[in-house]
């Protein structure tokens, strides 16, 4: 067993590898700033994001213009990010390259990674998936610094006591975050094809309004003879 003052020690060692560090033109400000007109367009708001990859995946984004040549990756990133934003898109199919951070901030984030479209865990609970349960500090200044906000939703981490913690962009867009997703549907399936999908994906987008049913879970659909899409795979996402 660890003694509880070496388990402190280690918390106070990662909290300060992980202290966020200030930025004067941040994506928060920016953001935030943006945001705060309730007719805000996602795909304006996008346009003031700077997005790199790799040949892996998303490595960062930050605020600055989009740079010429982003690549196939960056643009996908971008278009589902205004997706998400328009509530037509509950995942993120454009996958993320978290290898160039530290072992413990991807830890974290990968805990992050399995939080629920629509759903908030606490800081506790994100340390304990790290197997550092009682690093709660370390873990809010690593979601912190998360290279790829938005894509790893650090938003759905919330103190214990059910404040909102605090976030890259700031706490009114964190709230703002999860009241979209908390009014999204997150199933949709076609009267057609008979075939259940999450938001987002890209079969459910080529479904004719007419013939789009919304449902609240993959039981729900197979109850009535739908089947779960096998791209999208909404069984595996619940």
């Amino acid at each position: 067993m660890i003694d509880l003052d070496v388990r402190d020690r280690l918390d106070d060692l990662l909290f300060e590898y992980f202290r966020p560090e200030a930025t004067p033109a941040s994506l928060a400000s920016r953001i935030t700033s943006s945001t705060r007109a309730a007719d805000a367009d996602p795909a304006e708001l996008v346009t003031r994001l700077a997005i790199h990859s790799t040949s892996r995946g998303i490595s960062l984004i930050r605020a600055g213009r989009p740079e010429p040549g982003e690549g196939r990756l960056a643009e996908q990133a971008r278009e589902e990010i205004v997706q998400y934003l328009r509530g037509e898109r509950v995942y993120f199919s454009v996958p993320v390259d978290l290898s160039e951070t530290p072992a413990f901030q991807r830890r974290v984030l990968d805990a992050a990674r399995q939080i629920p479209f629509g759903q908030a865990r606490t800081y506790a609970w994100v340390a304990a998936r790290t197997g550092s349960p009682r690093a709660v500090r370390a873990v809010g200044t690593a979601l912190g610094r998360n290279p790829v906000p938005l894509l790893v939703p650090c938003h759905r981490v919330w103190r214990t006591d059910g404040g909102l913690g605090g976030y890259l962009f700031g706490g009114a867009l964190k709230r703002r975050l999860l009241e979209l997703e908390r009014t999204t549907p997150v199933l949709e399936g076609c009267a057609t094809t008979r075939i259940v999908c999450r938001v987002g994906c890209a079969h459910a987008r080529r479904t004719k309004p007419e013939h789009r049913v919304v449902f609240a879970s993959v039981d729900d659909a197979r109850s009535v003879g739908y089947r779960p899409c096998k791209v999208c795979r909404p069984s595996a996402a619940a």
